[in-house]
């Protein structure tokens, strides 16, 4: 007989067993697990598998521009897939081509996964429908992504995702700012390829919101039961506006009034997240895709938001902008300033 002792880091287990299985089984209880490590296709520069919202994940995140891999779960059916940045743009014309699909997502269902029981545990909210947004540029807006979930079901809907061409910038600047912005992501291609002026993109977002009966194109309309989540105010706060002044925009009403995450963070959590790279530290959410990719940023704040409401969080308006002033009042006593 053999005395065998296995210890980890929260307990210990004691095992008598006959000395001929002692070396067979030790060698097969103690054999760690594998890794695999696949090298990442061109559009992203990192990968993660999709996570169900309702359960804690244990594998910490990385800090900002690491690149991390994880192995498939056994709950996965199928491997990881950067998401066509074409076909978020309406503009994919290879859906034909097997090896373009294998290598490709193109569903970002699969990166916004509900469980049922997590769905059971949402609590009543005032809205409909949270429009989740993450705009990218900061001398001018370079992306507008928008993912669309029920805010009863956590259920993804549907997606906006537009690369903004600048107006008011050289053609030089513009190929020097993609560069440095998209390049480290090898997206730059597809950037050139398919982005339109501002104006363009709010036209084809209003066909978008109004195709879904969520805007009016009246003067003055704002949403029907929803609202823009943002991670911060930065966004509707000031970059829209700066942007419509820049392309001789008036700034439309449904960007009148939002939902600062960080303020809902704030009040539900009772501690201060800096940014969405905290809260996802925070809450043990593994980032699917490239950090500071704006599709990827607005799916893995999506995911921080069905985390939420899993818990338990109502979430509901935290700004609103006075339409003929311009002032913006918060609507948070306890907020991030």
């Amino acid at each position: 007989m053999a005395l065998v002792r296995v210890s980890s880091s929260s307990s210990r287990l004691l095992l008598i067993l006959p000395s001929s299985t002692t070396s067979s089984l030790l060698r097969s209880f103690l054999r760690p697990l594998s890794t695999s490590h696949v090298s990442p296709p061109r559009l992203s520069h990192s990968r993660s598998f999709p996570v169900d919202a309702s359960f804690p994940q244990t594998s910490p995140l990385p800090s900002e521009g690491e690149v991390t891999e994880e192995a498939p779960r056994p709950t996965s059916r199928r491997p990881w897939k950067p998401t066509c940045l074409y076909y978020t743009q309406g503009k994919c014309t290879m859906m034909d081509d097997v090896s373009h699909l294998e290598k490709f997502n193109h569903s970002l269902l699969m990166d916004l996964p509900v469980n049922a029981s997590a769905a059971d545990k949402v609590k009543p909210q005032k809205l409909d429908y949270f429009l989740v947004l993450d705009l990218e540029g900061k001398v001018e807006i370079l992306e507008f992504p928008v993912v669309m979930i029920d805010a009863h079901s956590m259920e993804f809907i549907d997606s906006f995702h537009r690369f903004v061409r600048p107006t008011g910038m050289s053609e030089q600047r513009i190929g020097e700012y993609i560069e440095g912005k998209y390049g480290k992501f090898g997206v730059d291609r597809v950037w050139h390829d398919t982005a339109i002026p501002f104006g363009e993109v709010l036209q084809e977002f209003e066909d978008w919101i109004g195709g879904h009966k969520l805007w009016k194109q009246k003067q003055g309309e704002s949403l029907n039961s929803a609202a823009f989540i943002t991670c911060g105010n930065w966004d509707l706060k000031t970059k829209v506006p700066e942007q419509c002044k820049v392309s001789k925009i008036k700034l439309p009403s449904y960007f009148m009034e939002w939902i600062n995450l960080k303020d809902i963070y704030l009040n539900f959590y009772n501690r201060r997240a800096t940014g969405m790279m905290t809260m996802m530290r925070e809450l043990q959410i593994p980032i699917v895709g490239s950090h500071h990719l704006g599709i990827d940023d607005t799916k893995n704040i999506t995911r921080v938001v069905q985390r939420m409401l899993s818990d338990g969080a109502v979430i509901q308006i935290t700004a609103r902008r006075h339409p003929d002033t311009g002032e913006v009042k918060f609507l948070f006593k306890n907020r991030i300033r």
